[in-house]
């Protein structure tokens, strides 16, 4: 980071802290590397949300182990998605599969998003980002697009993306925005060989470690053995994460969402991230609320979609 930018970082942290800090509960902070943070230290819960990615990367609810996996060896370099917690996905999912350049899983995850509203409520902490076309979107072919992101932080753990295309309707049918998106939520389990996923039994998937092949699931709960990159489709079921080694659940409640992602990078794909410990991949597990593949979500001039997760911990008895 050179010294201009290195000013207007200061400059933009000095404005949140104005207009947005909360004495003991809100705070916001840079990291040595440049990038700018909330820290929330609340009576339900602690957690860090990066302003690059509108990255929720931690998130621990009172009396709680941390819910959300994060990497020990994420960089958080400017430019570079943080490996753990909830990326968000948009406007497409992995590799652009329409013939066009970009970057893997879309630019949201590494734009940086304005903060737009911050408040308590009782142990409640509510924040909204957003996001909206920038040089790198239009270089990319989006430029009719506002993305608004709330999150309440609390015991319970509440994401609402909302997705508007903001051209007046007059525009016509030519110019409808097509996206995915998705919140791709790692969490921190105990041991993944022994963790039950519920919610997805006799759900059909398309297998991304088997040529994109359509199979189906067994009933009863899914139980990872191998590298799994799953995408479930035409499913609004509600998952559960069941960890009896770590004696809770983690409930995975959405709305707004046609697909739910399941992946694990098993130990051969994790050797090859820098930003992975070699044993980072025992310890968690993806279950991402989506809208990828054949979910993809059209927008005609001003329509809005939005896509909700509420996410729990219950104490498995």
């Amino acid at each position: 980071m050179d010294a201009a930018e290195l000013n207007l970082a200061e400059l933009n942290l000095s404005g949140l802290r104005e207009r947005f800090a909360v004495e003991g509960v809100l705070a916001f902070e840079r990291a040595a590397s440049g990038l700018v943070f909330a820290r929330v230290t609340s009576a339900a819960a602690e957690a860090t949300i990066y302003l690059q990615g509108a990255h929720l990367a931690e998130w621990r609810p009172a009396g709680e182990e941390p819910v959300l996996f994060l990497s020990a060896r994420s960089g958080y370099v400017p430019g570079k998605a943080i490996r753990g917690g909830v990326p968000v996905i948009f406007p497409w999912f992995g590799p652009r599969h329409d013939g066009k350049a970009g970057p893997q899983h879309g630019f949201a995850r590494t734009s940086v998003w304005e903060l737009a509203f911050a408040a308590v409520a009782g142990d409640d902490v509510h924040l909204t980002f957003t996001l909206g076309p920038s040089e790198v979107s239009r270089a990319l072919g989006f430029d009719h697009f506002r993305v608004a992101y709330r999150m309440t932080i609390g015991k319970r753990l509440r994401l609402e993306m909302m997705v508007a295309n903001d051209l007046d309707a007059a525009e016509g049918e030519g110019a409808a925005l097509v996206f995915e998106e998705a919140l791709h939520t790692y969490f921190a389990v105990s041991e993944v060989e022994r963790v039950d996923l519920m919610g997805l039994g006799g759900t059909a998937y398309l297998d991304k470690q088997g040529g994109a092949r359509r199979k189906m699931q067994a009933e009863g709960a899914v139980r990872l053995t191998e590298e799994t990159d799953r995408v479930y489709v035409e499913t609004t079921a509600t998952c559960v994460v069941e960890d009896a080694a770590a004696g809770r659940r983690i409930v995975v409640e959405k709305s707004g969402s046609r697909a739910t992602v399941v992946w694990n990078p098993w130990a051969e794909a994790t050797a090859k991230m820098a930003d992975m410990e070699p044993d980072g991949w025992r310890g968690m597990l993806c279950v991402e609320s989506a809208n990828v593949g054949e979910s993809a979500v059209t927008l005609r001039p001003g329509e809005t979609h939005t896509m909700r997760a509420e996410i729990w911990v219950e104490a498995i008895s």
